[in-house]
């Protein structure tokens, strides 16, 4: 019986990113997302079903991926795939992985946690994900329930049962927090995730994200209004408030 290859809806690839985990990246922007973000620099990747995304395999990704494997082995690098949402096609990741770690490349995923509604989220490919990631990225938009559903347009409990499960679960993370003025900067809220942070177990890294507008053009182009059209961007004393709160770093300079 013929079988088909799993094929992902691919937005786009960067070969020489350097700000998705350690070491040089080669990126992989999955297409589709259940949030929606007011300061996502990435609206054209939402939609999972666009015309405009690649359907690719995992042979194809792989092919192209190991041209960069030195690079790779002589900065501590690897793949990070991010979107997106790259868990709303975790059956593609998980056999790109398997791929990826048989030939001793790093493995990262950028997520945001939200990429399930009703179903379970304690279930055996997750376990299997977290024995072929060597880093997960997660982005928490905002701690609190309610302002989350403002950001986002979505709850975060689902979220945080899919962090704590990571934590439980022997995961290694680098928690983000973009630091939006008006949204996100707050010295309560701020707290809040810290203390949340401080209950996680294989956190190796908290990073401030702060809030920037270079992606309007992006929405300009996609017919889309731009809410966050009148917030500038955080100052350094509140970013610098922000690190220390968190015990997060970020290169001021």
């Amino acid at each position: 019986m013929e079988t088909h290859p799993l094929r992902a809806a691919i937005h786009s690839v960067e070969s020489f990113g350097n700000i998705d985990g350690p070491g040089i990246r080669y990126v992989v922007f999955f297409q589709g997302c259940m949030l929606r973000c007011k300061y996502c620099h990435n609206p054209d990747t939402w939609e999972l079903h666009n015309d405009d995304a690649k359907m690719m395999t995992t042979d194809e990704l792989v092919s192209d991926i190991v041209k960069y494997k030195t690079f790779f082995q002589a900065s501590g690098g690897g793949v990070t795939l991010s979107g997106g949402e790259p868990l709303l096609q975790l059956d593609f990741v998980l056999e790109l992985f398997t791929k990826l770690k048989s030939l001793g490349i790093s493995t990262c995923v950028d997520t945001c946690g939200g990429f399930y509604a009703n179903t379970p989220i304690i279930n055996e490919k997750i376990l299997k994900l977290i024995s072929l990631t060597d880093l997960f990225l997660v982005d928490i938009k905002h701690i609190d329930d309610t302002q989350h559903q403002r950001l986002t347009k979505r709850h975060n409990k689902n979220i945080i049962t899919f962090i704590d499960f990571l934590s439980q679960n022997g995961a290694k993370m680098w928690v983000r927090h973009v630091l939006v003025p008006q949204w996100t900067d707050d010295d309560v809220y701020l707290q809040k995730l810290r203390d949340y942070i401080d209950t996680l177990q294989g956190v190796e890294r908290v990073e401030v994200l702060p809030y920037h507008d270079m992606a309007k053009f992006k929405y300009d182009e996609l017919g889309i209004d731009y809410p966050l059209k009148d917030i500038e961007r955080p100052s350094k004393e509140r970013i610098e408030n922000a690190i220390k709160i968190l015990g997060a770093r970020y290169d001021l300079d």
